[in-house]
């Protein structure tokens, strides 16, 4: 069985831009490349999973979506990174989908079609909502992302972990 990290889009793999439709506007986190190249580097298979409410909310579509996600492949794979899976959830909060996170539908799918072992893969977001479906889903670990100069919050999510980017929530996958 594989291995994965589980990455939320926006303010994790990209920089967070609210409701992104413009392809144009897309630009990976300081040190994402680096960062998800040692990923691959490790054996790990990368997968991007997404809320897009923006959808639901009439703010964008789908194809906004979905040239979003191409950008952002693009310059992953400009940068030697291959990302293995792409999903995302266009519900509401509130619509009972089983692949809005906190619901581990979007982890367990990808775990379901690339045969990945999710008790020895792990989750990073920028949002509690990630934790929880990484949580929820039975990764063995859980980083939230929280930037340098933000509150001192600390969750009492188990096994979750907090760093300030990226590049540390890596580092720090890869020496656990």
């Amino acid at each position: 069985m594989n291995k994965a990290v589980f990455l939320d889009r926006d303010g994790t793999v990209i920089q967070h831009v609210h409701y992104l439709t413009e392809p144009g506007k897309v630009e990976i986190v300081p040190g994402g490349v680096e960062a998800l190249k040692k990923l691959q580097e490790a054996a790990y298979l990368l997968v991007v999973v997404s809320n897009q409410s923006l959808v639901g909310r009439g703010y964008g579509t789908v194809d906004d979506v979905e040239a979003v996600n191409a950008r952002m492949l693009e310059l992953l794979e400009a940068g030697g990174v291959r990302i293995d899976c792409v999903k995302y959830c266009p519900h509401l909060p509130g619509e009972d989908c089983p692949n809005r996170k906190p619901m581990p539908g979007m982890p367990i799918e990808a775990a379901r079609e690339l045969g990945i072992d999710l008790a020895q893969s792990v989750m990073i977001g920028d949002n509690l909502s990630d934790v929880e479906a990484g949580r929820n889903a039975g990764c063995q670990m859980n980083i939230l992302i929280q930037p340098a100069g933000a509150s001192d919050y600390r969750p009492s999510l188990g096994a979750t972990v907090v760093a300030s980017g990226l590049p540390e929530a890596v580092d720090i996958v890869l020496h656990v």
